[in-house]
């Protein structure tokens, strides 16, 4: 421990805890983790299971991609480093969420094991739901409205996850969606099923 970290004194014990925060809101808090290709559904699904859950209730809060990088992620690359340092930052921010009682949906590519497993110890595997949205590359391109792969297959990208830089897919995800399959009415069920019994406020 440096000099720095030994002038720092957490004061979690002096808040108010997770718990009584939850009970004012009437849900559990969880991380709902949204892992998958460039392309293959995990914004536009968020949006629809967020919406499911406010018209039921629930408070919730997306964190994506473009919208994290854009602001308090905008220093960091696509290194492999800053690839994990993303997703570390990303997981504390949802902590933070989570000690709030605030449902958080993630929606990131999070492309390896490693950098998955990183983000469940630090937001803990009680609290992390972890969903494969799963697509095919070739759909994935058929879908790619912003050309992010044209210019990766052009090299005018480097390091882009599923051309140039490798995705592993979720060895033991909690559920995997087929967006290639389903309808987004179909995936969203799917994500409800898994979903509404792990943040309904258990009374008693």
């Amino acid at each position: 421990m440096n000099t720095e970290e030994r002038n720092i004194f957490p004061v979690y014990h002096e808040i108010l805890a997770r718990e009584e925060k939850e009970t004012l809101l009437k849900q559990q808090a969880k991380v709902i983790w949204l892992t998958g290709l460039s392309g293959a559904g995990k914004t536009t699904l968020a949006r629809h299971l967020e919406a499911q859950l406010f018209q039921r209730g629930y408070l919730t809060q997306i964190l994506d991609g473009d919208n994290i990088r854009a602001g308090i992620n905008n220093n960091l690359g696509f290194s492999a480093a800053d690839r994990f340092e993303n997703i570390r930052r990303i997981a504390e921010i949802s902590r933070l969420f989570l000690h709030c009682g605030i449902i958080t949906i993630n929606c990131f590519i999070s492309p390896t094991d490693e950098i998955r497993e990183m983000a469940r110890s630090i937001i803990g595997k009680d609290d992390f739901l972890e969903i494969f949205i799963n697509a095919p590359l070739g759909v994935c391109e058929q879908r790619d409205v912003k050309g992010l792969y044209s210019k990766a297959r052009r090299g005018e990208i480097r390091e882009f996850t599923g051309i140039t830089s490798p995705f592993e897919a979720p060895a033991h995800c909690d559920l995997e969606i087929r967006t290639d399959l389903l309808t987004i009415d179909e995936s969203v069920d799917q994500l409800l099923t898994l979903v509404l019994p792990a943040i309904s406020r258990k009374i008693g």
